[in-house]
């Protein structure tokens, strides 16, 4: 499969749903998730969603109904789509009962920021 780049994202064959799914979300929020985008997808199910935020699973990527490969990939085209869209980054804190809560079974630093990572719509003054 082809890097995505800043040059090619858009021709990417996952880059249409993701679209379709940032705007459904964008319909009655001003933030976007990759939990959201994953959701709308229908790659990550709200009782699973639910388990893992009790701690039930330990980790996000568990559930979600897909390769990692393919995770890694939307989680790209969601940060480069909502780039274009001139949204602010922000970091979101996933917290338990007791921990913060886990995305990946490998716990990479870099990998859970980005799944962590909530997209806000830049209010115009």
């Amino acid at each position: 499969m082809v890097k995505l780049t800043t040059d090619n994202y858009k021709k990417d064959k996952y880059y249409p749903r993701v679209v379709i799914s940032i705007e459904k979300i964008l319909e009655n929020k001003t933030c976007v998730t990759p939990i959201d985008v994953f959701i709308s997808m229908e790659l990550l199910m709200k009782p699973d969603l639910d388990q893992w935020m009790k701690g039930s699973i330990p980790y996000l990527e568990r559930v979600i109904i897909c390769n990692l490969s393919k995770a890694s990939r939307i989680l790209r085209l969601i940060s480069f789509h909502c780039h274009d869209l001139n949204m602010k980054p922000s970091t979101t804190i996933y917290k338990g009962k007791r921990n913060l809560l886990r995305f990946t079974k490998t716990r990479e630093r870099k990998i859970e920021e980005i799944y962590s990572r909530s997209f806000i719509v830049i209010q115009k003054k």
